[in-house]
């Protein structure tokens, strides 16, 4: 059998090749929401699931963590200037309290009492500031952008409140090293120094959401700022950081076991000088609260984004 060549193609055929509709019979070519698809057992392709939740919280808060460290690598000077206040209330008040011995501590000299007090407020100045950032964050579009990712708000909350943990640690090293160089008997046992930095991070969380309920409340960084100076000063003196809850009047004592400052106080307070302390409780209501901190900043995370 002889095959004659079949010679050019008149035009257009090419174009009407590659149209041509496909044959009934043929396999249909995957798509491209296919292509990224897991053939698993019995031929059935499925979609690629998310990784568990608690996978996306542990990725996003080391991410704003190592963010956190860039940023203090950067500007270095910030530790300087925030370990000021610090000193003067150990330097001055402790050094002249210890003096007057107008507040009774029991055997523990006043400036040992004193030290974690000043350490949780330090923190605690850190952290109730923190909804500013985020403000800042949705008046330059990162927060959108932030929100238009899978990630559930409540790991975003949690990731930016331990990352403000992170400053606070920074923080609390300056505090001790000063605390330690005025004499305070700190403790040096690793156990009991894992203790201090979990309670810390605990607390920072918990003031750091609540700063950022504030800030999905009243949506501008001027009021952020107003009721963050308006309630720190009564968080604080409203604590045992000071003194003695037994030397506060009624009213006042009932104030106190409502603040979670109170609870970081008391179990810094045992970890670092070894004076009784409920560290069971106060651990558990730190948790609890940074736990409804944290879901509540992330329902109002919505509200700030708009």
């Amino acid at each position: 059998m002889r095959y004659e060549p079949l010679g050019a193609l008149p035009a257009g055929s090419a174009e009407e090749l590659t149209t041509a509709a496909p044959d009934p019979g043929a396999p249909e070519a995957p798509s491209a929401a296919m292509s990224d698809a897991v053939v698993v057992g019995g031929g059935r392709p499925t979609l690629p699931t998310l990784p568990p939740l608690w996978r996306l919280l542990f990725t996003r808060i080391v991410a704003l963590c190592i963010a956190e460290l860039q940023k203090l690598q950067h500007d270095r000077t910030e530790l300087v200037t925030r370990a000021i206040q610090p000193a003067l209330w150990l330097v001055i008040f402790g050094e002249t309290f210890s003096r007057l011995r107008a507040i009774p501590t029991g055997r523990v000299p006043y400036l040992d009492y004193l030290a974690p007090g000043i350490l949780a407020q330090s923190a605690l100045f850190i952290a109730i500031f923190y909804g500013i950032l985020v403000v800042w964050e949705r008046d330059a579009g990162v927060l959108t952008k932030l929100l238009v990712t899978p990630t559930p708000r409540a790991a975003l909350v949690a990731g930016k409140a331990f990352a403000a943990s992170v400053r606070a640690l920074a923080q609390a090293l300056v505090v001790l090293v000063l605390a330690a160089v005025l004499g305070v008997g700190l403790t040096a046992n690793p156990v009991r120094l894992l203790g201090m930095v979990v309670v810390l991070v605990l607390g920072t969380a918990f003031f750091a959401c609540l700063s950022m309920v504030i800030a999905g409340l009243v949506l501008a960084r001027e009021r952020v700022m107003g009721i963050g100076q308006a309630i720190m000063m009564p968080l604080f003196f409203g604590s045992n950081a000071l003194y003695p809850v037994t030397l506060m009047p009624g009213w006042l004592q009932a104030v106190s076991h409502g603040n979670p400052l109170s609870y970081e106080v008391d179990a810094l307070r045992g970890l670092l000088i070894g004076t009784p302390a409920h560290l069971g409780l106060d651990v558990g209501v730190l948790a609890g609260a940074a736990v409804a901190g944290i879901l509540a900043a992330a329902a109002l995370l919505g509200r700030l984004a708009r």
